[in-house]
């Protein structure tokens, strides 16, 4: 099992043979304890598994070292980059878009970080900005993407701060302008955000697009255009770092079985030795 608690929504996976068995998301709440308690209960019992099973657990993001029954914390980007190539093998550079940063992942191909770069502590780096918006807009997030695209004219924001964002949109909408063109302006701010990491660290392709943000098609089809290059889109982005915990939890599990069998050999022949002395 994998669980990754963020710092708005909480996701759990679990694999059987190396393959998704069942997946849960709940929103996080401030109690990460009682949302992991909570989200392996559910996730139990969707993958028809008793409350009292026992899965070797990895735990992840902001809130996973809260988790009082994993077996073990991984880093976040580690957990990712193992999700992400569990799906697209052929990934060397995940964009991976949450609700607190941004970040730039480099793998080896093979699942393995090489390097990564996180955005500054802004919100207009990460998925956060567009709830802002989307509250000043008071629109649903779902309805985010398809307004966006709707856009003829996007509205050029000047300033790279969440606060002065959010400022800037209300006078955009006082001004007349659309619900679409502000939110469409509000993509190509964090698309540039995201593109300056690609300059700072490159980008290598295949590349792919993880986390919430890779659920609103009208940012990933920005970020297209600004980094140039086509992105990856798992069928659900956001539980790709869920996945990876999972999938590094059977690995983790394999090596303490070998390490148990040793030990349990290593022991028999020191009892045999001494029988036979």
């Amino acid at each position: 099992m994998g669980i990754d608690i963020g710092a708005r929504a909480s996701k759990a996976a679990i694999t059987e043979d190396g393959k998704l068995k069942a997946h849960h998301l709940l929103l996080s709440g401030t109690n990460y304890k009682e949302t992991a308690r909570m989200l392996k209960e559910e996730l139990l019992a969707k993958a028809g598994l008793s409350a009292e099973s026992t899965v070797y657990t990895v735990a992840t993001g902001v809130g996973g070292q809260n988790i009082d029954f994993s077996q073990q914390y991984v880093a976040e980007l580690r957990c990712c980059a193992r999700g992400v190539s569990h799906i697209f093998p052929e990934v060397r550079t995940i964009i991976d878009i949450g609700e607190t940063s941004s970040r730039l992942i480099l793998t080896d191909g093979k699942g393995r970080l090489i390097n990564f770069i996180v955005s500054e502590k802004c919100a207009t780096g990460s998925g956060y900005f567009l709830e802002t918006i989307a509250n000043v807009l008071r629109i649903k997030l779902e309805d985010v993407s398809s307004l966006s695209l709707s856009s003829r004219k996007p509205v050029v924001f000047t300033t790279g701060c969440a606060v002065f964002g959010e400022s800037e949109a209300i006078s955009r909408v006082c001004e007349g302008f659309s619900k679409g063109d502000i939110l469409a302006g509000v993509h190509k701010a964090l698309a540039s955000k995201i593109a300056a990491l690609a300059a700072r660290l490159g980008l290598e392709e295949p590349c792919a697009i993880s986390g919430g943000g890779g659920l609103d098609i009208g940012l990933v089809r920005a970020l297209e255009k600004k980094v140039g290059v086509n992105l990856l889109l798992p069928r659900e982005p956001q539980l790709v770092t869920a996945l990876g915990a999972a999938l590094i939890a059977r690995e983790l599990s394999e090596e303490s079985g070998e390490k148990e069998g040793r030990q349990s050999n290593q022991s028999n022949m020191e009892e045999r030795d001494s029988n036979a002395g």
